[in-house]
């Protein structure tokens, strides 16, 4: 048997025309499946400035809001530290004027008596 008629037999045999419909099979589908990818990838790309910029939008949304709670907080804290510190500021000189004022007095009465001794 020549060589063109044992590719001849082989051509026009069933198991080659199965094997040449599985491969046209698999290209057909892999020739759908890159098409859809495709075309979500193009949505995607279309959406995608839209979407980051909305993620953007809400993270900074959340970002002020956080920040302004904290300036909040902040402002309570010192409002109520200075607070105490100003009570305390208060009962300090409130309890040391009396005795700064009787020690600036025994000075000067002191330098008093020391110059009219003199």
């Amino acid at each position: 048997m020549t060589i063109t008629t044992q590719a001849k037999k082989i051509t026009e045999s069933k198991p080659f025309y199965a094997l040449t419909g599985a491969g046209d099979f698999a290209v057909e589908k892999a020739r759908a499946y890159a098409s859809t990818v495709q075309d979500k990838a193009e949505i995607v790309a279309r959406e995608l400035p839209e979407k980051a910029k909305g993620y953007a939008d809400a993270a900074a949304a959340r970002f002020n809001r956080l920040y302004d709670d904290l300036a909040s907080r902040g402002r309570k804290v010192v409002s109520r530290v200075s607070g105490e510190a100003a009570l305390e500021l208060t009962e300090v000189s409130e309890t040391a004027e009396p005795a700064i004022a009787a020690e600036t007095t025994a000075k000067r009465t002191g330098r008093a008596r020391a110059t009219s001794q003199g």
